[in-house]
């Protein structure tokens, strides 16, 4: 069996854990219905990642310098 190496930034894994957080809601709503789990795990991480750009947009980080 061939073994897939995968290595995540942070700011990936922080992403993948948000958006593995969304999708597991939304199978527990039942709302992932069979044949249809990859199109709501694409979902999930847009989700994640839009929830990212605007943390992104309105936090100033301790390592950001205001201009």
């Amino acid at each position: 069996m061939d073994k897939t190496t995968i290595t995540l930034q942070p700011t990936e894994q922080s992403i993948l854990a948000a958006a593995t957080r969304i999708y597991a809601a939304y199978v527990v709503a039942g709302q992932v219905a069979e044949g249809q789990e990859d199109g709501w795990r694409a979902r999930s991480v847009r989700e994640a990642i839009w929830i990212a750009q605007q943390i992104e947009e309105a936090v100033l980080a301790d390592e950001e310098k205001r201009a």
